[in-house]
């Protein structure tokens, strides 16, 4: 029997091999391979009138499309627009590239105002002062400012949002070390609901300045602003793994206590077996050398089928979080440009799907309470039976330009990504969720962030934004007809009326 098995030695080791390669080779070529072939947009077109926004929760008839012109009377164009929209009694919303989550570039039977078409931009580099219109996308402004080895101080990780929409939801980055972008903003011209143009400043129309900053489009249409760009920077690439009790300790060493990180991120396990139990830390310091050229980070579509592969599949979670925490520093290049990293378009993990979406939601923790949120965090997501996709931290600095602020002091933000079906039960069970996690956050002594879904209580709202009726009465003050409207100030603009205020 023992002859006969060496005799046939070449016959069983080969399939030994074989089943251990397709265990930890085939398995995952086989889910990557599946992804990449479902991987088509069957999204489904609007119907003539209708708007939404990226949530794809938010349809809304529109009376009236109207795209911002490019052309040199543009200004005078939309001017027209706005004594027309008063004439016939409508109301008026502004949209960009249409990335919140919340109606907050809706109003229904409204004028909806598309400032794509207007992105022109130039450069100071004396001064380095970027002049860039609202409607100009990120994804316009980092190549145009390679090109003068310059680079964007403060933006969201991905380049699709517009300047206009950025500045209206006052973004932050993953720039460590900074204030949101109102920081960056030198000054701004903003249409005001008698056509008037307001240049606004720190020291001109200062208040206009910090309540059109993170002002959601309610108090005029910012039409092109002078934004502080930095020098583009070449950076090495660093990655740690830990478990979450180190999470602060970490980031305080190799973050907040290092001058030389141009970039950070970190990014906690969601695998169900290790529920936000480990952290992935990336940082990106700056490093001597010639800039690597402006191309694409590249891995784009292997880390577009990686995330999908783990949407609904505990296995894929798995694979990811062993993918990115084991071979993503040997697979990646280790030099990049702040462009290029600037350079990744949010379309990497876009839902195509017709009936699932993606839906995000932030939070803004003190550090002192980062431990009692992740807890929270970690008890309340599974009871909801919620699908959660991704977890990302940020280090943003205290806020002191804008009005409707959500960093009252340093901050860390988690940036949380959740699936779910387009039905209605999937909507209420996740608005049960989202007032778990406000309440979760709020306990912790810090906030959520407003462009996503309107899920919160105005009692959520009011104790998250306390400056928040102070803000609705200088809204009226400044545009007493409410000419400027979306969704979030129908839910949340009455709270000035609300004595005391209730959900």
């Amino acid at each position: 029997m023992i002859r006969w098995i060496r005799k046939r030695r070449w016959v069983w080791i080969p399939l030994i091999v074989l089943a251990i390669a397709f265990i930890f080779v085939g398995r995952p070529a086989f889910l990557l391979i599946r992804v990449a072939i479902n991987d088509r947009d069957k999204r489904r077109q609007l119907p003539q009138g209708i708007a939404d926004d990226v949530s794809r929760l938010n349809a809304t008839h529109i009376a009236e499309f109207w795209d911002m012109p490019s052309s040199d009377d543009a200004e005078e164009q939309l001017r027209d627009l706005i004594a027309r929209a008063k004439r016939q009694g409508l109301r008026v919303s502004i949209a960009g590239a249409r990335h919140s989550m919340g109606g907050q570039t809706l109003y229904p039977n409204g004028i909806q105002i598309n400032m794509l078409p207007y992105h022109r931009m130039t450069l100071d580099e004396g001064r380095n002062i970027l002049e860039v219109q609202a409607g100009a996308r990120w994804s316009d402004v980092v190549p145009f400012l390679d090109q003068h080895r310059r680079a964007v101080s403060v933006m969201q990780a991905s380049n699709s949002f517009s300047v206009g929409g950025s500045l209206s939801v006052n973004c932050h980055g993953w720039q460590p070390g900074r204030a949101p972008i109102a920081s960056t903003v030198e000054s701004f011209r903003l249409m005001d609901a008698d056509g008037e143009i307001i240049q606004c400043s720190r020291t001109e129309n200062p208040q206009l300045f910090s309540l059109a900053l993170g002002g959601y489009g309610l108090f005029g249409i910012i039409l092109d602003a002078r934004i502080h760009v930095v020098p583009n920077e070449r950076y090495e690439m660093h990655q740690y793994v830990f478990p979450i009790s180190q999470f602060l300790a970490t980031w305080k060493d190799h973050v907040i206590q290092s001058s030389d990180v141009g970039l950070a991120l970190g990014r906690l396990s969601v695998v169900p077996d290790d529920f936000l139990n480990h952290a992935l830390l990336y940082t990106f310091t700056r490093a001597s050398g010639p800039l690597p050229p402006f191309l694409d980070p590249g891995l784009q579509k292997f880390a577009r089928y990686l995330f999908l592969g783990s949407v609904d599949s505990d296995y894929g979670k798995q694979l990811r979080w062993e993918i990115e925490s084991n071979l993503a520093t040997r697979l990646a290049q280790s030099f990049y440009s702040r462009t290029q990293l600037q350079s990744i378009s949010a379309e990497v993990i876009a839902n195509r799907t017709a009936d699932t979406t993606d839906t995000l939601q932030e939070y803004f923790v003190p550090y002192d309470g980062f431990g009692n949120f992740i807890a929270q965090m970690r008890s309340v997501i599974p009871r909801n039976g919620a699908n959660l996709l991704n977890v990302t931290l940020r280090d943003v600095r205290q806020d002191p330009d804008t009005f409707l602020h959500y960093a009252d002091r340093d901050m860390i933000a988690l940036v949380l990504l959740f699936h779910q079906k387009l039905t209605d039960t999937d909507e209420s069970r996740m608005g049960a969720l989202t007032q778990q996690l406000i309440d979760a956050v709020l306990s912790c002594g810090g906030r959520y962030y407003l462009p996503y879904r309107l899920e919160a209580t105005a009692r959520q709202f009011e104790q998250a934004y306390p400056q928040a009726r102070n803000f609705f009465d200088l809204k009226r003050h400044y545009d007493p007809d409410e000419l400027f409207q979306n969704e979030m100030y129908v839910r949340y603009g009455s709270l000035s009326e609300l004595k005391p205020a209730v959900p």
